[in-house]
């Protein structure tokens, strides 16, 4: 028992140590931009109701997103199997953590875009019942790294 005990500690020390001398630009490069990753709890009887909603607002404001040059790339995900917690994964790439700022201008123009394209009322209509189905589990922001070849 003390030599496993003993292997573990040491094994966790050497883990630590390798951490500690990792260089950034050496051994990984942090790569511009960050993907938003916004995972959800939908259930299962109510997907394509929730996915055939995206598809009516979500989608089109990731699409003016695009246009404005906000984000460069979007996607859905869905677990296959459904029915263990989390099923849902809404990813949105931006291309600079500087997009993440606020623009009055390109922020105003957006919702003026926004409203013309869905009224509040309509908008009001395609998402009644997400609450009923849908939990939002957790919105994070991740950045991504490559590795020398």
């Amino acid at each position: 028992m003390k030599y496993t005990i003993g292997a573990l500690a040491l094994g966790a020390g050497l883990c630590l140590v390798s951490a500690a001398f990792a260089e950034p630009y050496t051994d990984y490069t942090p790569i511009r931009g960050a993907t938003e990753v916004i995972t959800l709890k939908v259930d299962p009887n109510h997907l394509d109701d929730y996915l055939t909603g995206l598809s009516k607002d979500w989608v089109k404001g990731q699409e003016m997103a695009k246009r404005h040059g906000v984000i460069d790339s979007y996607s859905v995900g869905v677990k296959l199997n459904s029915n263990a917690g989390d099923n849902v994964v809404l990813l949105v790439h931006y291309p600079s953590l500087a997009n993440l700022e606020p623009d009055k201008e390109r922020d105003l123009a957006m919702e003026k875009e926004a409203r013309a394209a869905v009224s509040k009322d309509d908008e009001s209509k395609i998402v009644a019942g997400y609450d009923k189905y849908r939990t939002f589990v957790s919105d994070e922001i991740w950045t991504a790294v490559e590795f020398p070849k």
